[in-house]
């Protein structure tokens, strides 16, 4: 479709809820508005959208949002939209609601879908980055990363203080099942003594080394950061030291859905403000089938093929800091 035919978009969110959802959905509806387009909130994600739950949105739907944790929109992982036949009942509630465009707001399975939606029906689709795990490739930091790390240091502070002053070990679970940039930066802002992340889930055993080098006579209490793994968590790294090394009295802490909530960060409110205005200048010069994100501090338009086909890297000075400082 011609962007200048573009009369109508809607907006969703889609798959694990992030803290600065709304201020991202407050961007596009205001940005859009004021460049002359109508807007839609579409309610519950994709299942949303194949149900019909559509509403026309104006500057005051999305008044005193900025502040605010989760989704007005409300979230959903969608089974039906991953066939072809719930693509096609969404699609034909876009045609039925005179929806030319659609803005996705979601992480690597909620780009994904949006991809194959875009090839399937030539709908111009634009993804902003909305995620906690910060695992897109082609942006420096996804919405509700920044608040999440500081959720996490925040309770990793609180059990250190219990930590020492049992002299326990601390294995801390965090989400970033794939990814590990949550446990590995929450592990340098905490001053914790290790992080067990995926990335580097090889052929070393990260337990023990973990225990080799970092358990001294004066440290007695540690906190080790863990990614969550339905196999390898905090739960199976705990077990392994208790069997292991039974001197020593090991706790687990499985911080789960308390990351997700809260009021978003300055810079997560910054961040979703910024690609949800970059959204709409995408839509008007025609782009599609991109993810908005910011780059060395400048918004840059991704392809979908590289936002969800390319692995975002760990940086391995981030390893190399944690490793010195925690001595």
């Amino acid at each position: 479709m011609n962007s200048s035919k573009i009369k109508c978009i809607g907006v969703l969110t889609s798959g694990g809820d992030a803290p600065g959802m709304n201020a991202a959905i407050r961007a596009v509806t205001r940005s859009a508005i004021c460049n002359g387009y109508k807007v839609k909130g579409i309610y519950r994600g994709y299942d949303g959208l194949i149900n019909g739950e559509i509403k026309d949105f104006t500057t005051e739907d999305v008044s005193n949002i900025i502040q605010t944790g989760g989704t007005i929109l409300r979230t959903a992982r969608s089974k039906e939209f991953e066939t072809t036949a719930g693509k096609k009942k969404a699609y034909d509630q876009l045609v039925k609601n005179d929806i030319d465009a659609l803005i996705i707001i979601g992480g690597d399975g909620s780009l994904t879908g949006a991809c194959e939606f875009a090839q399937m029906f030539d709908v111009p689709c634009v993804g902003l980055p909305g995620t906690i795990d910060n695992d897109l490739y082609g942006t420096d930091s996804t919405i509700g990363y920044d608040t999440t790390l500081n959720t996490i240091t925040q309770c990793v502070d609180k059990i250190r203080d219990t930590a020492h002053s049992h002299e326990r070990i601390f294995f801390v679970e965090v989400m970033g099942r794939d990814a590990g940039f949550l446990a590995q930066n929450s592990a340098i802002a905490a001053g914790a003594e290790a992080a067990i992340i995926p990335e580097y889930n090889t052929d070393i055993d990260q337990l023990q080394k973990f225990m080799e080098r970092g358990i001294r006579k004066s440290k007695r209490s540690c906190i080790v950061i863990v990614s969550e793994s339905p196999k390898c968590g905090a739960m199976y790294y705990a077990n392994r030291v208790t069997k292991e090394y039974p001197n020593y009295d090991v706790r687990v802490s499985i911080l789960g859905h308390l990351q997700r909530g809260g009021s978003p960060s300055a810079r997560d409110r910054i961040l979703a403000s910024r690609v949800g205005l970059g959204a709409i200048e995408a839509i008007m010069q025609g782009q599609r089938n991109v993810m908005v994100g910011v780059k060395n501090d400048e918004v840059v338009y991704v392809p979908f093929s590289e936002a969800i086909g390319k692995k975002k890297p760990i940086s391995p000075e981030l390893i190399k800091v944690l490793d010195v400082l925690s001595i």
